[in-house]
């Protein structure tokens, strides 16, 4: 393992701050403190450890809990003074049973509204794997992809059909119900956002390439 950690600049008790977040989601999961010998451990055993500073001693996330993260990519900031670790996490981050450490608002602004998107995904998904009765997003697993399609085809020519009436607030909801049940069905397929990220970004590197934009 060739890592030169004096390229890290650690503080005065040998400590660095980590940020730990959701390679998929993007999710801030927590912050916690690392040394040289955490990331060396974290860095051989691809699990994430720290350095805690109340109990002045390493922990392996998860080593009890089973709650593990396993690490995708470390990366460090413009001072080197502290770190991005992004993980794929087995279960909450949280010891209260949160997915995330940060989970009390102090100023919302427009966080929740760009978080909503993640959260429907979150929510189709769990009434494909957990079915409940009555549930209209059940109703249409349990329909099937033809009727998803057809759900998906009938909001596509609602959106047309106000975007012609020259109607935004008719637009605004057709798009709305359009993206629902475009989740609905990449949830179907098994395809994620970050999948259709990833496409978009393709594509953009495509288009500079190509135009030198």
């Amino acid at each position: 393992m060739n890592v030169n950690l004096n390229q890290l600049s650690f503080d005065q008790q040998g400590l660095i701050p980590a940020i730990v977040q959701d390679a998929k989601t993007g999710k801030v999961l927590t912050l916690a403190y690392m040394n040289e010998l955490s990331i060396i451990k974290t860095l051989e055993t691809n699990e994430t450890w720290f350095f805690s500073r109340k109990r002045n001693q390493l922990w392996n996330k998860g080593e009890t809990s089973g709650n593990k993260q396993f690490v995708k990519e470390i990366t460090y900031d413009c001072d080197a003074d502290s770190l991005l670790v992004q993980v794929d996490p087995v279960g909450p981050a949280c010891h209260t049973g949160s997915e995330s450490c940060f989970n009390q608002t102090l100023y919302a602004g427009d966080t929740q509204i760009r978080e909503t998107v993640q959260q429907l995904v979150t929510a189709i998904k769990g009434r494909r794997n957990d079915p409940k009765e009555g549930s209209y997003t059940t109703y249409l697993f349990q329909e099937g992809i033809d009727k998803i399609l057809k759900k998906v085809g009938e909001e596509a020519s609602e959106v047309i059909i106000g975007a012609k009436n020259d109607d935004k607030e008719e637009v605004t909801w057709e798009i709305a119900d359009l993206t629902y049940h475009t989740l609905v069905l990449m949830e179907l397929l098994d395809l994620s956002i970050d999948d259709i990220k990833q496409e978009l970004y393709k594509r953009h590197i495509q288009k500079v390439g190509n135009k030198g934009e």
